[in-house]
């Protein structure tokens, strides 16, 4: 008896079995129950999701005899035609390989005649966007007014290369990517109908590396099995598709953050030395990485275990969030730079060493953000502050599920007095009130006003004004960001909340200027020694 692929002997036969597409299948059977079928559908989504599947099932619900809520019997005479692939009234063509004018006016000629068993005649045409200009021409007169006997679905991946008068006469459905925890479900029933025995970390993995894709996952469990072995473990799959042992990514990562080149390349010489793909090899740092910024925003740790949850919360507390989007932009220029060089392995070390070299990253302890340091490259600098700035709404709608632009207020608003118990003398002077502000701020996740404010302190000016005192200066770089309108704005508004009335705010690069300057006029009074009041 000939083999057959994993994908295709556990293919949906019912809209139930369908695994994550209960949106799609739930109308898709009522339509049948209520006899509102319609003529034409358009499946679309990523591949491996579905999408052939439900049209199969959808063709067959439509000529079943004993059709039960929606579904295919899958036991009368038209069912098991179908699914033995002799029923001739349900059409199954792949545009990509039949996609000219000829194919699609051969279909035009067939719809005139009527099915010779079923009740429709039912075309499925997968990956419609190949066919020709021509080929789509020739389907819209049909497929806009069809012979009562004939239903249409067609499936794509890219529905924007779909002219939008064909898009216009279907109905559209569009299949998501299935979720991990609905691949492992469905792994789990495969595999013990198989008699396979499986780790839950493997079907872990194998969940994360199918991207959303059932087929895609059952192939790579399919893989699993060619040694002849029904047992699959964690090393096993990382051992068949190249991914190093996470305690090798951990070290690399960790060597990264603490600049240890030396405990960073002998690690990679180890790895490199197991024959590991070095492209997956850099995906998986990116990954990691990237699950380490999401728990220090959001809390959540993946799909790890506890003694891999502990790892990676440990080196979340050794390290900033600035540090951790630089990292993840660096490693992924060197990913890109490695696609287009023949020397991979020297471009690999050479990347690693330029991330643990201290004087080409940001600087942070862990808990306070240190600056940037002096000699760094101006331009670098530069541009990770663009990136941060980039980042910050993706880290503030993470933590507080807010949207930036709801801080920024209208004109109008600004001008409205805020009403609130004003500071005393001895507060102003101790600044507890300014530490506050910018602990909200680092709370909603705004980092780059934290990060350019740490270290000042505020000064009243006068009673309308005060200014913000930059210890070590204030640089250009700095003062561009700061002074942007929104960023100006959210600054002042919590100073004035904090003084009780509405306040503009000043950047000041050293205390000396926080200190009012005496007009001409007022010195020479003082010189005369005379009781002059100067009204402005």
């Amino acid at each position: 008896m000939a083999y057959t692929a994993l994908y295709r002997k556990f293919r949906p036969l019912t809209f139930d079995e369908i695994v994550g597409q209960e949106h799609i299948t739930r109308t898709l059977k009522n339509q049948i129950i209520a006899g509102r079928v319609g003529h034409a559908y358009l499946f679309n989504g990523c591949r491996g999701t579905g999408k052939t599947s439900a049209a199969k099932i959808l063709a067959r619900a439509v000529n079943c005899l004993n059709p039960k809520d929606g579904e295919p019997c899958n036991e009368c005479e038209i069912c098991k035609a179908a699914l033995s692939g002799s029923l001739t009234d349900i059409v199954e063509m792949d545009a990509a390989s039949n996609n000219s004018v000829e194919d699609i006016r051969s279909i035009r000629d067939e719809v005139n005649f009527l099915p010779t068993l079923a009740k429709y005649r039912v075309y499925i045409i997968d990956e419609v966007h190949m066919l020709s200009t021509g080929a789509f021409n020739a389907l819209l007169k049909t497929l806009e007014e069809p012979p009562a006997h004939v239903k249409f679905i067609l499936a794509t991946t890219e529905p924007q290369k779909l002219p939008a008068t064909i898009l216009s006469r279907c109905q559209r459905f569009d299949f998501k990517k299935i979720s991990p925890e609905n691949i492992i479900k469905r792994l789990k029933i495969v595999c013990a109908s198989s008699n396979i025995t499986v780790d839950e970390n493997a079907l872990k993995i194998i969940a994360s590396l199918s991207e959303g894709a059932m087929r895609d996952a059952l192939s790579i469990l399919e893989r699993c099995l060619q040694d002849g072995d029904n047992e699959i473990s964690e090393d096993k799959v990382k051992e068949l598709v190249g991914i190093p042992k996470l305690n090798f990514i951990e070290d690399i990562v960790e060597s990264i953050i603490n600049k240890d080149v030396d405990k960073c390349l002998v690690t990679l010489k180890t790895v490199i030395s197991e024959g590991k793909d070095q492209n997956n090899f850099l995906w998986e740092i990116i990954k990691y990485v990237k699950d380490i910024l999401l728990f220090k925003v959001t809390g959540e740790v993946g799909i790890y275990s506890e003694a891999e949850q502990l790892k990676l919360k440990q080196l979340a507390e050794i390290s900033a969030k600035e540090d951790l989007v630089h990292l993840i932009y660096e490693l992924s220029n060197l990913e890109n730079d490695m696609k287009w060089s023949s020397q991979k392995t020297i471009m690999l070390e050479a990347g690693f060493i330029k991330l643990c070299d201290t004087n080409t990253s940001v600087i942070n302890n862990g808990n306070n953000v240190q600056g940037i340091e002096n000699n760094a490259n101006s331009n670098d600098i530069q541009e990770l502050q663009r990136r941060l700035f980039r980042i910050e709404n993706v880290l503030s709608k993470a933590g507080q599920n807010k949207n930036i632009s709801n801080n920024i207020k209208q004109p109008e608003e600004r001008a409205k007095p805020i009403e609130r118990k004003p500071l005393t003398p001895e507060e102003i002077k101790q600044n507890t009130f300014w530490k506050d502000i910018l602990g909200k701020f680092k709370s909603e996740g705004k980092m780059g006003l934290y990060a350019n404010l740490l270290n000042t302190n505020i000064t009243e000016i006068n009673d309308m004004t005060v200014g913000i005192n930059f210890k070590n200066g204030l640089n250009p770089l700095a003062k561009g960001i700061l002074e942007k309108p929104e960023n100006i704005h959210e600054i002042s508004k919590e100073i004035s909340i904090a003084f009780g009335k509405d306040m503009k705010v000043k950047l000041l690069g050293n205390q000396e200027e926080a200190k009012p300057q005496k007009s001409d006029l007022e010195t020479l009074v003082e010189g005369l020694d005379i009781p002059i009041d100067i009204i402005d």
